[in-house]
């Protein structure tokens, strides 16, 4: 399997060579160059867990570049952790992907990833350095994904004030080979930033980079693992098809959700729920895909004004507008309906849900008052506890902080204010490597 850049076609890679760089030299994202189908009734009826149906996802895409035995053992170590469907309403389940290290669904890519790369990596003798923009769960995802891994360091950019207590807690309080930048921008500060020392001649001399945010092939990957295994479940139960609604912000997870269609999985319908930051959805509703500043919200992980994998989701609608408004339904909700959309939940049924599958909730909620028909999924992204000072100004004294939570916010926070100028940045990295 090779991938090809979406800026040049005719630029073809292998896997190592994808996942290594991040982006292609041109600063593009990587594709694979095929998308290979699974028997997913076969898969489904002879009861394949999460772990089976990654593997034979990882295969498609990187099984000609690591044997079987070892992709399963990448899998293995990697999602060590289940991904529960819970049935909050009748046909309305919520997808828990929170029950990995650092309780956010991130966690699926960046430890895969990890491993991959260790993989691939296992006899280099120079290190590597990651990039990472963040908004709030990837940044923590791939600080403890990477953490303590030998030859890589980790660079982590995340938005001053824009990422919660938690959050910035989970980001910052690692040391050793994972080195936090407190950025006074946006997240989209963060994101520019990143891509453009990819491209920059000065940085690329000096030291290997790789981006760990989904940008990188091989966060996307494994964030289909998740759509197969719980379509597989409903489909044993003699659910044939469902919708998934996704809370959305720079796209990698409704990526995902296609890229299991495209291998098989059958799906209704995709909802894109976004709260303000709202650029695609404007797009699939008929106007230009036209970024706009981030608007900070309390869905922060979804606080995306220019989405990286916008080309992406284009490129598996056969870049048209109408193909992907078929598949995709948009809907965005402001910070006053997820919050009454907590409050009347957990009410109604008893379930908390964090902010971000709130939006998640609206957006199914929504697509059914335009018509959509049968059962759907939402996809749970965080634990609500990593959210509790706004879930307590909604449902006082409901959320309880895990425990391993509680010890995070006990830890020193150990980062480093910069600007949001590229030069600025810059300057830091090439004089840490020359320390």
């Amino acid at each position: 399997m090779k991938y090809y850049s979406l800026g040049n076609r005719h630029d073809l890679v292998s896997a190592e060579a994808a996942i290594r760089s991040g982006l292609a030299p041109d600063g593009s994202l990587y594709m694979p160059e095929r998308i290979l189908s699974l028997d997913f009734a076969a898969l489904a009826e002879a009861g394949a867990a999460l772990p089976e149906l990654g593997t034979r996802v990882a295969q498609a895409f990187l099984g000609e570049e690591i044997e079987e035995a070892a992709l399963a053992g990448i899998v293995r170590e990697a999602i060590n952790f289940p991904a529960p469907l819970i049935e909050i309403e009748p046909h309305t389940w919520v997808l828990e992907l929170f029950h990995g290290p650092t309780l956010a669904f991130k966690d699926f890519g960046a430890r895969f990833m990890a491993r991959v790369l260790g993989h691939f990596r296992r006899n280099a003798d120079t290190s590597l350095t990651v990039l990472v923009a963040t908004s709030g769960d990837t940044g923590s995802a791939v600080a403890q994904g990477f953490y303590r891994v030998p030859g890589v360091e980790v660079v982590l950019l995340y938005p001053k004030g824009m990422v919660s207590k938690l959050q910035e807690q989970q980001l910052t309080t690692l040391g050793e080979n994972i080195t936090a930048l407190e950025v006074a921008g946006s997240f989209d500060d963060c994101q520019r930033i990143v891509k453009s020392a990819f491209v920059d001649p000065e940085i690329t001399a000096c030291m290997e980079l790789t981006s760990a945010n989904s940008i990188n092939i091989a966060r996307l990957i494994p964030q289909s693992f998740y759509y197969l295994s719980a379509a597989a479940e409903l489909f044993q139960r003699g659910i044939p098809s469902v919708s998934f609604s996704v809370p959305s912000g720079n796209f990698g997870n409704l990526t995902g959700g296609l890229l299991a269609k495209r291998m098989g999985m059958p799906a209704s319908r995709f909802i894109a729920a976004t709260n303000a930051n709202d650029s695609v959805v404007r797009f699939l509703n008929g106007t230009d895909f036209e970024p706009t500043s981030t608007i900070p919200t309390i869905s922060n992980a979804m606080d995306v004004g220019n989405p990286s994998n916008f080309p992406r989701l284009l490129e598996l609608c056969a870049r048209s507008r109408t193909a992907m408004a078929e598949e995709v339904f948009g809907v965005s909700c402001s910070d006053e309906e997820t919050k009454a959309c907590i409050e009347r939940v957990y009410r109604k049924v008893g379930y908390v849900l964090d902010p971000h599958a709130a939006v998640g909730y609206l957006g199914l909620e929504k697509a059914r008052a335009a018509g959509l028909n049968g059962p759907g999924v939402i996809l749970g992204t965080a634990h609500p506890g990593k959210f509790i000072d706004t879930l307590d100004t909604v449902l006082p004294g409901v959320v309880s902080l895990p425990e391993t939570l509680q010890q995070v916010l006990r830890l020193p926070k150990q980062a480093r204010l910069i600007s949001d100028r590229f030069e600025d940045f810059k300057d830091f990295l090439v004089s840490e490597r020359q320390a």
